[in-house]
């Protein structure tokens, strides 16, 4: 390839080999862990960094960096068996949502904070050729983790009529890890990124573009760039520098 080329590939903050410590995950821990979905993560990083050392050398034109993100949450968000989905179609519905591990804790961030680093990254590794091949997470603050429990009960607060059930003790239970936190630091030093929402804003946030969708779908788009743009008001005012 002849003219420059900068990529950031996307994995998961699932891709750690989980042994469910109590604090944050950095970028140089072993990956992997012992359920299929891990394992599939774990591998793709793997692939990714193979051929990075194999195919795309240091001084070349192709920049390679990595994105791990996960538990993302917010608005335009309908795929099945997902936390924040099935809560608003159930309760759209005026029905009762199962909660099959409520007591799972999670770095739950809204969509917008990731995306906002993947291109802070990006802009970055277009000039810093250091950051060639180097991972990168991106989440919350180390004590902003919650349990579902606690996030569908914040989301109770912005809907009417809701409802649900723990039913982690009947039927069937696959592998699920328990508690998951990232550490960020890397992503804060390289980049001076950080997360700009509470736990409050991102369930907030969240909530209210269902709600908008529910009500009249087609002012979703009006919806979705207003919240855009407080997000970036709310890092503007924080004096991150990605948004200035």
């Amino acid at each position: 390839m002849e003219k420059p080329c900068t990529a950031v590939l996307i994995t998961s903050d699932k891709c750690y080999d989980n042994v469910e410590w109590v604090w944050g995950y950095r970028e140089s821990d072993a990956l992997g862990g012992p359920d299929t979905y891990s394992t599939s993560k774990g591998t793709a990083e793997l692939v990714i960094r193979s051929h990075i050392k194999s195919f795309f050398p240091q001084d070349g034109k192709i920049r390679i960096a990595v994105g791990r993100a996960g538990n993302v949450i917010g608005g335009g968000d309908w795929a099945q068996d997902r936390i924040v989905p099935d809560c608003v179609r159930f309760w759209a519905n005026e029905e009762t949502v199962q909660l099959r591990n409520p007591q799972a804790t999670r770095p739950w961030q809204h969509v917008m904070e990731p995306l906002s680093g993947y291109l802070a990254l990006a802009k970055e590794l277009s000039k810093n050729p250091e950051l060639h091949g180097e991972p990168f997470n991106f989440g919350p603050s180390a004590n902003h983790n919650h349990s579902v429990q606690e996030l569908v009960q914040a989301m109770s607060e912005h809907w009417e009529q809701v409802e649900w059930n723990d039913v982690s003790d009947t039927g069937e239970q696959h592998y699920e890890s328990g508690l998951l936190k990232l550490n960020c630091d890397k992503a804060l030093h390289h980049l001076h990124w950080q997360a700009v929402l509470s736990f409050e804003e991102t369930v907030r946030m969240t909530a209210e573009w269902y709600r908008s969708y529910y009500n009249n779908s087609s002012m979703i788009r009006d919806v979705t760039f207003s919240q855009i743009k407080e997000y970036e008001s709310l890092a503007r005012n924080k004096g991150l520098r990605w948004a200035l």
